[in-house]
């Protein structure tokens, strides 16, 4: 990328699709020469069409999770140069997987960048639910319950996952988790079904990624399995939930409460939730601390940096 005596610095194109208020840092725009979708002020269809027609058109693209825009095959067809794709998010169910292997686009993520601030989030939100946090409109204070020695049951032990479980342990908890297969390198109980998993947790929490084999994961008869008494919390994606069966299990009683960070559509939250004083709510906000915009920049910037210089992608989904 460097360039002789007196020339001025290269900056390839990347194209940035974001949604209205998504911060982006000034440090991507004095290594790149970035093609901002918002700023544009073009509906998506124009603004590709117009950085395809470029005499350098991009090859590379950053795409903000939570399903601003998909990278699915028109995405593509639009934008043929495009060789690498990097989410701004660990998830990547806003990106067509399948076809960006097909035509050999390759895909990173954000890593753990977010990992440590999501498990602070969940831990939060849990305590919320439990400690029924709002001023009584009675003399009487209600009760709330303790985190210590709740059986808490991971759904999806991966990087947040993992944070997670080593947070409740030193509240006390007891641990279990389902996964897509049993990890030697722990010591908590694996349960290969959902089902079971929850039927023997106080508290199911969802941090897997969203695909196929997730979508609805938590359905009727895992809200039935976890009971009562049980909280369920999400900082994974919306759609892990079935949130018909979730809103009508937490007006009727069966189950206690839950935490939300995500919803199934997004931005929009049934009006149930909003109603309910055993019902936390975030906006998709588990990832918003200072630190972690600053480390998804730099992190941002390293994936770019190794994508236009020929060397392996960091944090690669599809290399």
């Amino acid at each position: 990328m460097g360039t002789a005596a007196g020339e001025p610095p290269f900056h390839p194109a990347v194209l940035f699709i974001r949604r209205p208020g998504a911060p982006f840092a000034n440090a991507m725009h004095q290594r790149f020469r970035v093609l901002d979708s918002l700023a544009s002020g073009e509906p998506l269809a124009a603004f590709l069409a117009a950085a395809a027609a470029m005499p350098d058109p991009p090859r590379a693209a950053v795409i903000m999770g939570g399903g601003v825009v998909r990278a699915d095959a028109a995405f593509l067809d639009a934008v043929p140069s495009i060789r690498c794709l990097v989410s701004t998010a660990a998830g990547v169910d806003h990106i067509d997987l399948a076809e960006c292997a097909r035509r050999g686009v390759g895909v990173a993520n954000s890593g753990t960048v977010y990992s440590a601030d999501v498990a602070d989030h969940a831990v939060g939100m849990l305590v919320d639910v439990l400690r029924r946090g709002l001023w009584p409109v009675q003399e009487d204070y209600a009760f709330g319950s303790t985190l210590r020695g709740k059986r808490v049951g991971i759904i999806g032990l991966g990087n947040i996952g993992s944070l997670l479980a080593k947070r409740l342990e030193a509240f006390g908890c007891i641990i279990h988790y389902n996964s897509r297969r049993p990890k030697d390198s722990v010591p908590h109980k694996y349960f290969p079904d959902v089902h079971d998993l929850a039927s023997e947790s106080d508290v199911l929490v969802v941090a897997c990624a969203l695909n196929k084999e997730t979508r609805h994961i938590v359905g009727k008869d895992v809200l039935e399995a976890l009971g009562t008494d049980g909280i369920v919390i999400n900082i994974g994606r919306g759609a892990s939930i079935d949130e018909v069966e979730l809103v009508r299990a937490l007006k009727e009683g069966r189950i206690a409460g839950a935490g939300l960070d995500v919803f199934e559509n997004e931005p929009a939250v049934p009006s149930d939730l909003l109603s309910m004083d055993n019902v936390v709510l975030t906006p998709h906000s588990a990832v918003f601390t200072l630190e972690s915009r600053s480390d998804l920049c730099e992190h941002l910037i390293c994936i770019l940096e190794a994508f236009f210089s020929g060397e392996p992608l960091l944090t690669p989904v599809l290399p």
